[in-house]
């Protein structure tokens, strides 16, 4: 199994595909998919999936924010698929693996990932970690309704914590004892006592936004 990424095809991503990300601020921005990356190679080694492909998927997977959040999992797999630049590397069936795994990362997927890819870049995308979660939740509020006041940041970080991350919330972990169970499990404890939850919300808010 190939340890490293393709150094051709990673420069070729580097010049001509990340550089787009700093156009989604900083919630979904270059710290966001480079860590995506980072995650998704962890996962394809351990699972001994192609590494070439998990790094692509992880590089092409939200492209799609340049257009409307709530389908940019399917523009960001037409976009893959649309990029006859992938050619040099893989074949038409990889690439048509690679663009249902970038379709089948969102957290609010209705089915379960249709490969191995999918499921890596799912779990890639959600890093768990509390403070990365509390902080992305409260960039993305502001990012996108800056006219919002302080207090209502807050409830909409609470009732977005509550739908997607509390025990009945609708994310879904597809790889069995990755970090994210543990980190689950910790910020599921902090949504049940919203008393922490408000103070984590002020910490960070306080950080980024001094006031």
């Amino acid at each position: 199994m190939q340890e490293q990424v393709n150094l051709d095809l990673m420069e070729f991503v580097e010049k001509n595909i990340l550089p787009r990300y700093n156009a989604f601020g900083r919630s979904h921005g270059m710290e966001h998919v480079t860590r995506v990356i980072r995650n998704s190679l962890i996962l394809a080694r351990q699972a001994g999936a192609d590494i070439n492909m998990a790094y692509t998927i992880a590089a092409y997977h939200d492209l799609g924010m340049e257009g409307p959040r709530a389908i940019h999992h399917i523009t960001s797999g037409k976009i893959l698929m649309a990029d006859i630049r992938l050619k040099k590397w893989f074949t038409t069936q990889q690439i048509q693996f690679m663009k249902e795994a970038v379709e089948d990362h969102r957290a609010s997927s209705s089915h379960a990932p249709r490969s191995i890819y999918g499921k890596i870049v799912a779990e890639a995308d959600r890093d768990l970690d509390p403070e990365i979660v509390f902080k992305r939740a409260i960039l993305y509020g502001a990012e996108h309704y800056p006219s919002h006041s302080k207090e209502q940041m807050w409830e909409r970080f609470r009732d977005h914590m509550e739908e997607k991350y509390a025990t009945n919330g609708y994310i879904r972990l597809w790889i069995r004892n990755s970090p994210n169970e543990h980190n689950l499990t910790k910020i599921r404890e902090i949504i049940a006592d919203k008393s922490l939850l408000r103070d984590k919300f002020e910490k960070i808010y306080m950080q980024e936004f001094g006031v």
